[in-house]
């Protein structure tokens, strides 16, 4: 399900990437299958009611820190608070520092982290510019990452790991 879901995902980001799809129609996802192998990287769903909402991917960064790696809320259910929820639950649901990366051309991914960290930690997050280095040499926007740090709220959310084949997930 996830690797029909970042199909979609590849195909929004082509717009600010310049991404074009394979021979077969496909959009290249190389990195994918590591969130499945590597125990330290996540695949999570994002569901609504029955249905499949979109997907997280997670991974450890090197300074200890927890990176959103990918985000993707299908888009029939942007803009109505689903994809606010299920980032909100899972910032809270693990306390610690955090790394969220985007394209600060995609607009709209840029309103939706600033607000989803404010929502999270108030003022008490900053913005930088990275470069990008590609396996393959391309050459790439930077990516623009919030940091944050998350205090422990947890509370009662339970998150659920797609790639254990429990087909939960943060629920919006």
């Amino acid at each position: 399900m996830v690797e029909q879901l970042a199909q979609l995902y590849r195909h929004d980001l082509s717009e600010f990437l310049g991404y074009l799809p394979e021979a077969d129609g496909t959009f290249a996802f190389r990195t994918l299958p590591l969130f499945f192998d590597e125990p330290e990287r996540e695949v999570l769903l994002i569901e609504y009611g029955s249905a499949p909402a979109g997907f997280v991917l997670t991974r450890p960064l090197p300074d200890g820190a927890t990176s959103i790696a990918a985000f993707f809320v299908v888009r029939a259910l942007r803009r109505r608070g689903v994809g606010q929820q299920a980032a909100l639950r899972l910032l809270r649901s693990r306390p610690g520092r955090w790394a969220i990366a985007f394209q600060e051309a995609n607009a709209g991914a840029a309103r939706f982290w600033r607000g989803v960290a404010t929502a999270a930690v108030g003022s008490a997050w900053r913005e930088e510019s990275r470069p990008v280095v590609t396996a393959d040499g391309s050459t790439v926007p930077d990516d623009h990452w919030i940091l944050l740090t998350q205090p422990d709220t947890t509370g009662d959310i339970d998150m659920t790991e797609a790639s254990r084949g429990s087909g939960g997930g943060p629920r919006a």
